[in-house]
């Protein structure tokens, strides 16, 4: 079996990932009949070249998924339903044959069918013409097993980055109202797809940083204080935390002018918004914030300086968007966000991620709605993944008769 050699390396100049084998593809837009929202087909005829798509998905005992087959279109899928009855479920399942997790529940064994023994979700991928099978399984209180053309992983990292895919969901809104641990989880999920250093780099990080705490908890237990023995695991936060920090500037630098024009646009330019980051490394060398720090991490046993302290401020007009944005300038700017990561991606590695849009609707007047379908549906964008509650409203985007738009209907657990 013929394997895509181009996956997960980068395909354009980057000051934050270094070069690798270029994949490019030409995609032509999507149609879309429905006056009241936008046009977008030209005489129902779409052609493409995509150069990665899932056209196959398999489920057992996934959530409240007993057993499911379901094949996808290539460029727009439309998955309607109620509240409950499994849409955001299928779109976590193509998640985890991504990222090898989900998108929403980290505890790998509450993701099983209730009472059921174990779980397995499988996707069969077309890249560039090759056949690419993954699988996934897991038995509960066991190993989870991840599988590339029937060979496991030793590493399940080795996998992150290999079927780019972009994520968009309600539970977005705590990138803006929740603490700063969600954003940097946002950007490492961005860098990691592209940047195999990055995550290598910030798992020895976690583990140097969990070292160091354990060493301050051990001192303050045992009544002493060594400032050698920190010192030891200070020389390798510092040089693993300067990497990941001069990764995240430059990132950041970069996205932001993409991040803007998306915001620009769905908006129809009504506001202004950007995003700063915040990182005690802007101040001063990681080295000597440690030093500076020294007694009070001893007091607090635990380190109060570093990279995994970093944070980004999201400001609409100059101010903070978590209190001055309504909600519909708050779902605009994680829109705008959730696409510039796309184009990021996409630019880098030479092929469009999966795009998972789900509900996505709610608070969105008509225009940026318009705006927002006019967008994804234009030539960029690859496969597309669409939820909603409202049939009429995904019938009303698209032709019936467009020849690469699927619908499907979800209620309770089965797909028709």
């Amino acid at each position: 079996m013929k394997e895509c050699t181009c996956f997960g390396r980068s395909a354009h100049g980057c000051s934050v990932v270094s070069h690798g084998c270029s994949v490019v593809s030409h995609r032509c837009s999507v149609v879309h009949a429905c006056s009241a929202i936008l046009p977008i087909f030209a005489n129902g005829i779409i052609h493409n070249s995509l150069t990665l798509h899932l056209t196959k998905l398999s489920l057992i005992n996934f959530k409240n998924y007993a057993q499911q087959d379901v094949e996808f279109s290539a460029r727009i899928n439309c998955i309607m339903g109620s509240n409950g009855s499994g849409k955001t479920n299928l779109l976590d399942a193509i998640h985890y044959l991504s990222f090898c997790k989900s998108f929403f529940n980290p505890v790998d064994g509450q993701n099983i069918l209730h009472d059921a023994p174990f779980m397995v979700i499988q996707g069969i991928y077309d890249a560039e013409g090759a056949e690419e099978k993954i699988y996934c399984g897991l038995k509960r209180n066991q190993k989870k097993q991840f599988k590339r053309n029937q060979l496991e992983y030793a590493r399940l990292s080795d996998h992150i980055g290999l079927f780019p895919l972009v994520m968009v969901s309600p539970s977005d809104v705590d990138l803006i109202m929740e603490g700063s641990d969600c954003r940097r989880r946002f950007i490492d999920s961005v860098i990691c797809q592209f940047n195999k250093k990055y995550l290598d780099t910030l798992v020895y990080y976690n583990k140097i940083l969990f070292q160091r705490n354990a060493t301050l908890r051990g001192f303050s237990e045992r009544g002493v204080f060594d400032r050698d023995a920190l010192e030891v695991w200070d020389v390798q936060m510092v040089d693993s935390g300067e990497k990941i920090h001069g990764w995240r500037k430059s990132f950041i630098s970069d996205f932001i002018p993409t991040f803007k024009r998306h915001y620009e646009y769905i908006s129809g330019a009504k506001e202004t918004v950007d995003i700063l980051y915040d990182s005690q490394l802007n101040e001063a060398g990681f080295g000597m914030k440690l030093k500076e720090a020294v007694e009070k991490d001893r007091a607090f046993q635990y380190s109060t300086v570093g990279i995994h302290r970093d944070d980004l401020t999201f400001n609409i007009g100059n101010y903070p968007i978590k209190k001055f944005g309504s909600q519909g300038q708050q779902k605009s700017f994680l829109l705008a966000l959730k696409l510039a990561e796309f184009d990021f991606i996409s630019n880098i590695k030479g092929l469009p991620p999966l795009l998972l849009l789900d509900d996505i609707f709610d608070k969105l007047d008509e225009t940026r709605v318009k705006r927002l379908m006019e967008l994804v549906s234009s030539e960029k964008f690859g496969q597309i993944f669409i939820t909603d509650t409202h049939p009429d409203r995904i019938a009303g985007m698209f032709q019936q008769d467009a020849p690469e738009v699927k619908r499907f209907k979800v209620e309770n657990g089965n797909i028709n």
